[in-house]
């Protein structure tokens, strides 16, 4: 029996969910593959640029993570406190956040790319208790303990001497190193709940700021349908991936998931360019390769690599944006294998893909994964009949649906009612069943694999002194590339390059949602009402860049 068999029947009525009262991702993804004889089986392989290799059995994992959890214990943690992790690629990671899964505290990953305010924001709205950072990058985030959290505690990971401390601040600063090194391992793991929050990520959200999506633990067990229809793993299967824990699609895909079913994952930490991919999968004998749209095209445009190069590898999948045609065509022709594409959201991971056993068709989406309900509901709330577009709705007794969105009841309430979870995302379906995805009827930007909301972006723009207005659009400069284009109005008088608005940029935001391109304007085309036409500014800068 598989896993997917163990939770999910098939029945007249449609698939059917059964989900155990007890059920913790940690002992789930860490404690049933460190006993017995499969506890030397390598969980996680790290490649950093600077400090080289470092390997981590399933053994090592769950000693390493029962550490943690004696550390939280020290600590006074409390089940159900939140604990900020921002750390970049490293076996920290893997450590902190299944050993705060363990302990009961709830994990809330962070991209090490944000701003320092931009990480105060987030501890101070989950209302962390304890930051864990890297000693490599405190001079950088030290000025949060400045700011009014939360926190108690921050814990730097990490080889290194200590930073010195800042004697004025209440919050202590921690070497978490030394304190895992001196710690006892405890095997003892929270009896959670399917039900019971297990982690917290941010989202871009609709007001200028980020939103908390609260996830359960049963949220492993939500993601089985992808482990059989979109990775297809196999014994022994061996996965490189791409991108950083912190996303959410890596967080599942690159940790979770293959962890969930005893494999190995290898991730990589500092430089790269586009060979680097390749030559890890050959030297790690990867099976399966996972990345953004951004990676396989780099490797195809930048590299000569071939089939022959990586003769391990066997599956490639990829999501965060659409893979043009033309891209796939190429890997296609290159590597003698074919990408299999997902689509997934922050409340609800990947839950429509390409599968193994239907053929891709360009531009698809693919089809629903087995096991989810999905709907597409029309205007009125009934099924949409197919070729027509219709909002994909998702039934709030699939396990891998969110809890509910931080401290926005009322947001909740909106998106989850009447047994559904409103995606605000439309599609529309073939009669073959293939899914065409048309995103969300909003001006969310969609750059390098990256969810970019607009109104963050003008949020952080609007706090420059020479900025009356802005506007932050999606600018399409090619085939699957857009960046993001700050369209600013100054104040009467008042005067700002396109560098400097550049640079204020990369200082308060993260570098993939910072402006990239400047336009200066006297006003925006508007409604009557005053609201800004951001699709008519787009077809003006797409119709000026053509024409230069």
């Amino acid at each position: 029996m598989s896993q997917l068999e163990k939770y999910l029947s098939q029945t007249d009525n449609g698939p059917e969910w059964t989900i155990p009262e007890y059920f913790n991702i940690a002992n789930e993804c860490v404690k049933q593959h460190a006993i017995g004889d499969h506890a030397e089986n390598i969980a996680l392989i790290v490649e950093d640029d600077q400090l080289g290799t470092k390997e981590l059995s399933y053994k090592e994992l769950d000693q390493q993570s029962g550490k943690i959890v004696t550390v939280l214990n020290q600590l006074d943690i409390q089940v159900g406190d939140r604990v900020l992790i921002r750390l970049p690629n490293s076996t920290d990671y893997p450590e902190s956040f299944f050993g705060c899964l363990k302990h009961g505290a709830i994990a809330v990953p962070t991209s090490t790319l944000l701003a320092t305010s931009e990480v105060a924001y987030l501890a101070k709205d989950s209302g962390a208790k304890i930051l864990i950072a890297a000693k490599s990058m405190w001079t950088e985030l030290q000025s949060i303990l400045n700011e009014s959290t939360n926190l108690t505690a921050v814990l730097l990971a990490g080889d290194g001497e200590m930073p010195s401390t800042n004697t004025d601040s209440k919050v202590r600063l921690l070497d978490l190193t030394k304190l895992v090194q001196n710690a006892e391992a405890t095997n003892e793991i929270n009896q959670s709940k399917a039900d019971d929050p297990a982690y917290l990520v941010y989202t871009s959200g609709t007001t200028g700021f980020t939103k908390g999506v609260l996830h359960a633990h049963r949220s492993l067990i939500g993601r089985l349908p992808a482990s059989q229809y979109w990775f297809d793993f196999k014994s022994g299967d061996r996965i490189m991936h791409s991108g950083k824990f912190n996303w959410t699609y890596v967080l599942g895909s690159a940790l979770m998931d293959p962890l969930f079913h005893g494999h190995t994952v290898i991730v990589h930490e500092g430089k790269n360019d586009a060979s680097t991919w390749p030559k890890l999968i050959k030297k790690h004998e990867c099976s399966i390769f996972i990345g953004v749209p951004t990676i396989y095209r780099q490797i195809i445009q930048k590299t000569d690599f071939s089939a022959e190069d990586v003769p391990s590898l066997r599956h490639c999948m990829s999501a965060g944006e659409h893979l043009s045609d033309e891209m796939l065509a190429a890997w296609r022709d290159r590597f003698e294998q074919d990408v299999f594409e997902a689509i997934g959201m922050s409340e609800f991971s990947y839950y429509i893909s390409q599968r193994i056993d239907k053929p891709i068709r360009p531009g698809a989406a693919g089809f629903p994964q087995p096991g989810h309900n999905v709907q597409l509901l029309a205007g009125d709330g009934t099924p949409a009949v197919n070729g027509e577009e219709g909002m994909i709705a998702i039934p709030e007794s699939d396990p891998g649906l969110f809890l509910n969105y931080w401290q926005l009841p009322e947001e909740t309430q909106t998106a989850k009612h009447d047994g559904y979870f409103f995606t605000g995302d439309y599609a529309r379906m073939d009669e073959e069943g293939y899914i065409w995805f048309l995103g969300r009827k909003d001006d969310i930007i969609n750059t390098f694999g990256y969810r970019v909301s607009p109104h963050e972006i003008e949020r952080v723009l609007k706090t420059h002194p020479a900025i009356a207005d802005c506007v932050a659009l999606g600018e399409e400069l090619g085939k699957d590339k857009v960046l993001v284009s700050a369209c600013v109005i100054l104040h009467p008088g008042s005067q700002l390059s396109e560098q400097e608005l550049l640079e204020f940029g990369n200082h308060n935001l993260a570098k993939y949602k910072a402006p990239k391109i400047v336009h200066f304007y006297d006003d925006f085309p508007r409604t009557k009402n005053g609201k800004v036409l951001r699709k008519q500014m787009i077809a003006q800068l797409q119709e000026k860049r053509s024409q230069s």
